[in-house]
């Protein structure tokens, strides 16, 4: 008697908004409506071209910007002095939040003591101080640094202490009954549960810091690409301050590209980034 074929087996179809392409390009398609929408709002006078001019004209101020020979010595001295302020603030705070997140999340007493002073000093504006660090600092990059330390370091500080908090107490136990010292918990225990944390903390912090950096330097002009946009921005020159706001953008995007691929890098171990599920 012959055998029934067996029904073939249906392929379910994956909706576009899963697939790995899904996000490059709406994001491609978003850019672009958002590019149409400026131009013809520019070109039809429905905002004052003075103020908006046509998207055409500001990316040939970019490229006058990063490569001519009217801005470009500027520009690339004034992102040299914007991305110091970025980089030794982040820095800063980096190793500063690691250090009193590490007190301050290793004892449960002393996260009770301290957390009413983070929570009352933590959401000060960072712009607010500014008056101040321009007194002690100067109008200097100084100044710009002190800002994007005090900025980021809190929400590092609070990054890692969290995530020293979140550490399994088995397994802290499971350690000391095995022989491990101090610094052998730090480093198989507590560093593993902590540095998916951090490098959030890094992540945001980067971002943060490069708004802040810019902030300061349009307001006190300081040093930098913040204060390039304020002296055209005085003068009138609508296209340059546009080609710098974009410039700034794209900056952005490259600052946090970068630290989320050092994320991904750092924590290829971890469950999140190998798209484990964690039962």
């Amino acid at each position: 008697m012959p055998t029934r074929a067996a029904p073939a087996e249906r392929t379910t179809r994956v909706p576009f908004s899963q697939t790995p392409v899904s996000t490059p390009v709406l994001g491609l398609v978003g850019t672009l409506a958002f590019i149409v929408i400026w131009e013809l709002a520019s070109r039809l006078e429905v905002v004052n071209p003075l103020y908006l001019p046509p998207f055409s004209e500001v990316a040939v101020t970019v490229v006058q910007v990063v490569a001519g020979d009217l801005y470009r010595a500027q520009f690339w001295t004034a992102l040299g002095n914007t991305m110091l302020g970025w980089s030794v603030g982040l820095a800063i705070s980096l190793v500063l939040g690691i250090v009193v997140g590490l007190v301050i999340g290793s004892n449960h007493r002393v996260r009770e003591f301290t957390h009413s002073t983070i929570e009352f000093l933590r959401p000060i504006p960072s712009v607010g101080l500014i008056p101040i660090a321009i007194v002690v600092f100067g109008v200097r990059p100084t100044a710009t640094i002190a800002i994007v330390v005090w900025a980021c370091f809190w929400v590092i500080l609070i990054h890692v202490i969290y995530g020293v908090a979140d550490v399994d107490p088995v397994a802290e136990s499971t350690a000391r009954s095995y022989g491990f010292g101090p610094l052998a918990r730090a480093r198989y225990v507590v560093w593993p549960t902590l540095l998916p944390y951090l490098m959030t903390g890094v992540r945001l912090s980067g971002t943060i810091a490069l708004v802040v950096a810019v902030t300061i330097e349009i307001v006190v002009q300081a040093p930098g690409i913040g204060q390039m946009i304020a002296q055209y921005q005085s003068a009138g020159n609508s296209a340059v301050v546009y080609a710098l706001a974009l410039l700034a953008g794209v900056l952005g995007l490259i600052i946090n590209l970068a630290l989320r691929r050092l994320e991904n890098s750092v924590l290829a171990w971890h469950p999140s980034v190998r798209g484990e599920v964690v039962p």
